[in-house]
């Protein structure tokens, strides 16, 4: 993603995750990245879909956990955070089987396909939210 200038790849969203994962205890079956860019209030972010297989007990301390990382592991990152530009990453919980339901409705289910960790739009999110969001 770099939608505000701060460059996140693939292995810091990853590696972010796996912490927030060991730290917690909790599992997961698949995430996507996206950015909230002009949000209805407040300051624009990172979204983080996730299909959780265990809640966190803590919602707020897992988003914080996969930020501090993030934060960490991008010096980009870290001064659109400081600077205000950006607030921290809001997690948004997906319906159990999610995903694959997404996948299946775009005939791309199976294979080599996989849901594209990062993106810089919010078209997948969007198609995926319409109906899958645990809220």
């Amino acid at each position: 993603i770099s939608a505000f200038g701060e460059h996140v790849i693939g292995k810091e969203v990853e590696l972010a995750m796996q912490e927030a994962l060991e730290q917690t205890g909790v599992q997961i079956s698949e995430f996507t990245v996206a950015p909230q860019i002009n949000p209805t209030s407040g300051l624009p972010y990172h979204e983080w879909f996730v299909e959780f297989e265990t809640m966190p007990e803590n919602m707020a301390t897992f988003s914080k956990i996969i930020d501090t990382s993030l934060q960490r592991q991008n010096s980009y990152y870290f001064d659109l955070i400081e600077g205000k530009v950006l607030k921290q990453l809001v997690v948004t919980a997906i319906k159990p089987g999610g995903f694959n339901r997404y996948m299946k409705s775009e005939g791309k289910l199976g294979g080599q396909n996989k849901i594209p960790r990062l993106s810089n739009d919010r078209k997948i999110v969007d198609k995926l939210c319409q109906w899958e969001l645990t809220k």
